[in-house]
């Protein structure tokens, strides 16, 4: 069998010389013209700790391309760091730089004719885009996670990078100072790797372990080390089986495959931006996989993972609690995952779990099955008269599973963040924050700096947020994202008044205001849509495009 089907259009075609010619001048041979090449691409850069280290796991690729006789070729895409953009308008452009991550390696790799891919990823949005990316091209693939950072210390306490977020809520609430709050600040994050809990990019991860698409605890071994150096190579080392035995991720991903993704998402406590991800994955793959998938897994799975932000661990405690293989283990044991499912691999998870360890005796990481944090998910598919196309809820249980409460409306989350932080949002208060949805934002920025500002005031179970915009893995408490319809797009969220009731059930699945069909008609009727924020340039033509929340927040529907 050929393995460089693609490649050998422009290596091996003598009416394509200059294409060669091209190829001598980066220092490929005659005999390198004939092995097949991977596309290394990697979401390095500079301005991130997410992504600080990633183009040098992708040499390590490189270097395992050529232990096998391959030529592994490293290219780079874009990334948005959430934490630094968050709470600023460079927030809008966090979830549109999926679509760019997906359409630039899908680009490169079409144009170049690589007969594989292997994706070098660090923060939020690297992951679903390069899964994205994978889906779309079919071609033999896998990606490497570049591992969490290490936990910051002050004091003798573990830090993260929500820390920082809520220790300006503490220092509002005055029980911190100026002092204290700048020596978080210094002390969150250490060095090199994704933020450190349950967060967006953690959750992703191992979602996508979980799918099948990555080599065995890519999503709990440690940015920082010689262990993540030897996984690259052994990603790239990989590629030649996989290219061998044409094992490609559609061969791979299936419905089952979903399934037993959102269910570690859910066992984990995971972001809710998981949601949106993997329904805008399976759309890609062309699976039929919905919202009413999401709550059918997570009332059939139990919340077992004692995980920041609402825990007390970070992932690296998932890695010496035994890593996420182990825990995947624990869950097939109990027959919350599939396990005849592929892997890339070759063999099927239930296979690659077989001579796996079991948890660490005395790990705390992880309650039992029949003790669990929460004997049902944490992530709730609402409806109503405020969501007629669903919404969700982030629900542990710590913070209740019901509120009512008079909203208080703000159409930016710059309005809501200045109102919290001068004390204007009360006990009891239902803090809406509209128009920054996928098409309102533009680009559906998340919430956490008024959720962590909510938190550190110590309002947690006091205060109920809901959005049409998003939230990031790091938000908890009582909140509701994700909307539909957006206010943009004229949903009742955009109709709403300070003093109106809102009523949201986590046990009927339900979210409502409580006003009648005549008065929602009159302001139906007064209401008119509102200048987008950006005249021009992406978020332009993002908005223009872009599907609701609901659906995976596509451009390509």
């Amino acid at each position: 069998m050929e393995i460089n089907r693609y490649s050998k259009r422009v290596t091996q075609n003598d009416t394509l010389p200059a294409a060669q010619a091209m190829f001598h001048a980066l220092g490929l041979t005659e005999k390198d013209l004939k092995k097949p090449q991977v596309g290394i691409v990697s979401t390095g850069y500079e301005g991130n700790p997410c992504n600080v280290h990633l183009n040098d796991l992708a040499i390590e690729v490189k270097k395992g391309t050529a232990k096998k006789d391959l030529v592994g070729l490293v290219f780079n895409t874009i990334g948005v760091s959430d934490g630094i953009s968050m709470g600023t308008p460079g927030m809008r452009y966090s979830l549109p730089s999926r679509e760019v991550i997906a359409d630039s390696i899908e680009t490169v790799v079409q144009a170049q004719n690589y007969d594989g891919v292997v994706a070098v990823v660090g923060c939020d949005k690297n992951l679903p885009g390069a899964l994205m990316a994978m889906l779309r091209l079919n071609r033999p693939s896998l990606l490497v996670y570049g591992g969490a950072i290490a936990s910051g210390s002050l004091n003798g306490n573990k830090l993260n990078i929500v820390s920082a977020f809520e220790a300006l809520g503490e220092k509002t609430a005055g029980t911190l100072t100026q002092a204290e709050f700048k020596q978080v600040v210094r002390s969150a994050c250490p060095g090199p790797g994704a933020c450190g809990g349950m967060y967006t990019a953690n959750t992703m991860a191992s979602a996508i372990e979980a799918l099948g698409l990555t080599l065995p605890n890519t999503a709990s071994i440690p940015a920082v080390g010689n262990e993540k150096k030897a996984e690259s190579q052994s990603a790239g080392e990989h590629m030649r089986f996989l290219l061998e035995k044409d094992l490609k991720p559609l061969d791979i991903v299936t419905k089952k495959a979903f399934d037993n993704a959102t269910t570690i998402v859910v066992a984990l406590g995971g972001s809710t931006n998981a949601i949106i991800h993997l329904l805008a994955a399976a759309h890609t793959a062309e699976i039929d996989f919905s919202l009413d998938d999401i709550q059918r897994i997570s009332d059939a799975t139990p919340y077992l993972a004692d995980l920041k932000p609402s825990g007390q661990f970070l992932m690296e405690d998932v890695y010496y609690a035994g890593g996420l293989q182990s825990f995947m283990k624990y869950l097939l044991e109990k027959g919350l995952l599939h396990g005849d499912c592929l892997t890339i691999t070759g063999k099927s998870l239930g296979e690659n779990l077989q001579e796996v360890p079991n948890l660490n005796p005395g790990q705390k990481v992880f309650q039992k099955a029949e003790n669990p944090i929460k004997k049902n998910g944490h992530l709730q598919v609402l409806y109503g008269n405020l969501a007629r196309e669903g919404c969700v809820a982030k629900i542990t249980g710590k913070e209740g599973t019901c509120f009512s409460g008079p909203a208080k409306v703000f159409d930016s989350e710059e309005e809501a963040n200045n109102a919290i932080l001068n004390m204007k949002v009360k006990a009891g208060d239902v803090v809406v924050i509209r128009y920054v949805g996928p098409k309102g934002g533009p680009g559906m920025p998340e919430m956490l700096k008024p959720t962590s500002s909510i938190m550190g005031a110590g309002l947690g179970n006091k205060i109920a947020l809901i959005t049409d915009g998003r939230f990031s893995g790091g938000t908890h408490g009582f909140v509701v994202g994700h909307i539909c319809p957006e206010a943009a797009e004229g949903g009742i969220i955009g109709l709403l008044k300070d003093g109106d009731s809102i009523t949201i059930d986590a046990t009927s699945n339900s979210i409502h205001v409580n006003l009648n069909a005549e008065e929602v008609a009159i302001r139906k009727n007064l209401w008119e849509p509102r200048q987008a924020h950006t005249a021009r340039g992406y978020l332009r033509k993002y908005a223009k495009v872009v599907s609701n929340a609901s659906t995976g927040c596509l451009t390509d529907i």
